[in-house]
């Protein structure tokens, strides 16, 4: 039979280093968890993909349905969900909408997803 050793309790500070970033107030998260949403789905995942991987840092929506193999509708819809999370700005030009990322929009979804803090965020 094997007699049961006693560790001595320590401090939990000394295994357990504190977390480095803040946790999330419930108003940060909840706008956090919206852009997480707009951005989970992979066509819209492929249109800020896009928008960002542009030469001019902007995309026309006539470039969108071709590349997506999406109607103009669906992609429409999903721009209008990015453009409603605060991750794409769009301006009107003639016919045409084109799309940009908000500068800093994707920040705060890097930071959770690094650990390091958010530089600065754009996010609604």
């Amino acid at each position: 039979m094997s007699t049961p050793v006693r560790v001595p309790a320590r401090d939990v500070a000394d295994c357990c280093p504190p977390l480095g970033v803040a946790a999330l107030d419930q108003d940060a998260a909840e706008q956090l968890s919206g852009a997480l949403k707009a951005i989970a789905d992979p066509a819209r995942l492929r249109i800020v993909s896009m928008v960002a991987a542009a030469d001019a840092g902007e995309l026309c929506a006539c470039d969108l349905p071709g590349r997506l193999g999406l109607s103009q509708p669906t992609v429409s819809h999903h721009c209008r969900v990015l453009v409603d999370a605060g991750i794409l700005s769009r301006e009107k030009r003639g016919t045409w909408a084109w799309y940009a990322l908000v500068p800093g929009a994707l920040d705060a979804v890097a930071s959770v997803l690094t650990g390091r803090p958010a530089r600065g965020s754009a996010l609604r």
